[in-house]
């Protein structure tokens, strides 16, 4: 149920960026002009571009609150913060040692001691 969720919630997502960069620039933000034209007029495209931009919006936000509730619902009722605490520390095979707990180098005395031949 949430990955049908989460892709709605992303297609939506989708949809609303290409909506809102399709309408005309009221404001001349960025300089540019809407031209005119095309099959609809300048303020019925707004108004119905408008209603579609606030139906999307509102379905956005409808699958957010339910991603929400799911995740809420999914989770062990702990915390983050609990399950960091718990991890085992992971051994060195060669030495047994915790890796990790040592942030210096090796020293000359840390390797294996080798007779000297006569």
């Amino acid at each position: 149920m949430e990955n049908v969720v989460l892709i709605v919630h992303l297609i939506l997502a989708l949809a609303l960026i290409g909506v809102v960069l399709l309408q005309r620039s009221e404001g001349g933000g960025l300089g540019m002009g809407g031209g005119g034209g095309g099959v609809m007029s300048g303020r019925a495209a707004a108004t119905a571009l408008g209603k579609v931009t606030w139906g999307l919006a509102g379905a956005f936000i409808v699958t957010s609150i339910a991603l929400t509730i799911i995740a809420a619902n999914n989770s062990a009722g702990g915390s983050v913060l609990d399950r960091l605490t718990a991890t085992p520390e992971v051994e060195d095979s060669a030495t047994g040692d915790a890796l990790g707990e040592s942030l210096l180098p090796p020293s000359a005395g840390d390797g294996p001691v080798v007779p000297l031949a006569d």
